[in-house]
């Protein structure tokens, strides 16, 4: 018996298959569906309009040549004395693709748990989401040096594996015995650019260690120009703040060294560089009219979320217990 409270953090170092099952649930009080309107209004843009019959009442207009007869308003037409059509939005389908970054950068946090537990929870997640919305959903994994994929379908079986991948990521000071390849960021967007289809629906959950780079700001302005992307920024407050003054004994999982963090200007200057990274990120994502979310290892996933896809709390708001079956 697991017991699940989705408003709380993630927790630890390494990803649990058992949470990641456990969180179709919670997943409930999300509708994927909202993206589009979400996507508008992080991004400042508008939902686009089509003629006919959708899924979703828009408004009422003036009619104009063109418009389907059947769309007319025949009670307001009656009202004002001319003719009035109404318009409905749209929602297309959108394969989603869920491109979540395993490299070693990921495998850092000080406070509830790893980077990279952060972002496969957050998968998880949209993942449940979408297929309770009944949406074809894959994903792309990118390790130090390999990745995994799945194009999507809209089946269980697919979700089931790709939150089996996402738990076998390498352990911490295991991911890779060389020094990061800032590249590997332009590689995960060209393999996604190969995966997805034009139209998808991207959401790409990283800490965008070498998004900075000529060739990964160019592979993704290729890639926004076919598909619609989410970008979802995982950080810890340690990458942005540096402890206390202080000697500090610290490891990238190979080597060990003792930072001295009393050294003068050494904490203001650290926080600069951080906000001037962030910033550059999301400014080149602006550009490209792609929204970018923020989540930290002190927030629960769920709740940010929520915040965008989510409406009222359903019934399954609070502590979840749940009998996790492996290998369903």
């Amino acid at each position: 018996m697991l017991t699940l409270d989705p408003s709380l953090p993630a927790q630890g170092a390494a990803v649990d298959i058992a949470r990641l099952l456990a969180l179709r649930f919670p997943a409930r009080q999300l509708d994927i569906r909202r993206r589009r309107r979400a996507l508008a209004q992080l991004s400042g843009g508008q939902r686009s309009n089509f003629r006919g019959r959708g899924i979703e009442f828009e408004e009422v207009r003036g009619y104009q040549p063109g418009d389907d007869i059947r769309a007319i308003d025949w009670r307001v037409t009656a009202r004002t004395g001319s003719a009035h059509t109404k318009m409905f939005h749209e929602e297309r389908e959108r394969p989603v693709l869920l491109v979540v970054d395993q490299r070693s950068s990921m495998h850092f946090g000080s406070q509830n748990c790893f980077k990279l537990v952060l972002a496969a929870e957050i998968a998880a997640l949209l993942a449940w989401s979408a297929l309770a919305s009944n949406e074809r959903v894959g994903g792309l994994l990118m390790r130090d040096t390999d990745h995994w994929e799945m194009r999507p379908r809209n089946s269980r079986r697919t979700v089931l594996a790709l939150l089996s991948a996402l738990a076998e990521a390498p352990e911490s000071g295991a991911a890779s015995t060389d020094e990061p390849d800032h590249n590997r960021f332009s590689t995960l967007l060209r393999s996604v650019r190969r995966v997805a289809r034009p139209g998808s629906s991207i959401f790409l959950i990283s800490d965008f260690d070498g998004a900075e780079q000529a060739d990964a700001q160019e592979e993704l302005f290729q890639l926004a120009r076919h598909v619609e992307i989410t970008a979802i920024h995982c950080s810890d407050p340690l990458e942005a703040q540096l402890p206390p003054a202080g000697r500090y004994s610290v490891t990238d999982g190979q080597a060990r060294a003792d930072l001295d963090t009393g050294i003068f200007g050494l904490s203001q200057r650290f926080a600069e560089l951080y906000t001037a990274r962030v910033d550059g990120y999301q400014q080149q994502l602006q550009r490209l009219g792609i929204p970018m979310l923020s989540a930290n290892t002190t927030q629960a996933p769920l709740t940010l979320l929520r915040n965008i896809y989510g409406g009222a709390a359903g019934p399954n708001k609070g502590t979840i217990s749940t009998t996790v079956k492996h290998g369903t």
